[in-house]
């Protein structure tokens, strides 16, 4: 059985040898024609490669850029809620302080009247300027408040206009 292999196995590279010994060479047409095709497809694959990583560049991009912009939306919406909250907060804050002065002013003012030092009969400058120069009141409050008081020191007959007008800028 081994020799009849052998004998098989000889003829085999004989027809093979005989074949590629026989064939002509192919004429410069041929060769032409073989080596455009083959370049065709060298052509078409790497046209097709190309547009291929162009498919995955350009995903690639687009996921990126979808990332990053519900990233950035998402920032956006922190910083601006964020904001919002300090906006808040600082609006609470300031309601409170201007609460806060209006309720001293008003104090202040009714604690004149009750002790008599401001009245129409009655007007302690020193007293007042005192209370007004050791208040918590914003300085522009106090500066104007002591306008109006010098003012009713210099003119007294008009105690009672400048009252009204020293209870307006304390309690508004």
């Amino acid at each position: 059985m081994s020799r009849l292999l052998l004998i098989v196995a000889i003829a085999v590279i004989g027809a093979g040898a005989y074949y590629f010994a026989t064939k002509p060479e192919p004429t410069p047409t041929e060769q032409l024609q073989s080596a455009a095709e083959q370049a065709s497809d060298a052509v078409g694959d790497a046209v097709t490669a190309a547009q291929d990583a162009a498919s995955d560049a350009a995903d690639a991009v687009t996921e990126q850029a979808s990332e990053a912009a519900s990233s950035l939306t998402d920032q956006a919406s922190e910083a601006a809620s964020s904001v919002s909250e300090q906006v808040n907060d600082a609006a609470s804050e300031a309601g409170d302080q201007i609460a806060a002065l209006t309720s001293q002013g008003q104090e202040l003012f009714n604690s004149w009247v009750q002790d008599g030092m401001l009245t129409a009969q009655n007007f302690d400058y020193d007293a007042i300027v005192d209370s007004v120069q050791n208040s918590t009141l914003t300085q522009d409050i106090k500066t104007q408040a002591l306008n109006i008081l010098d003012e009713i020191k210099a003119s007294p007959e008009l105690v009672v206009a400048k009252i009204q007008e020293l209870r307006t800028l304390l309690t508004q």
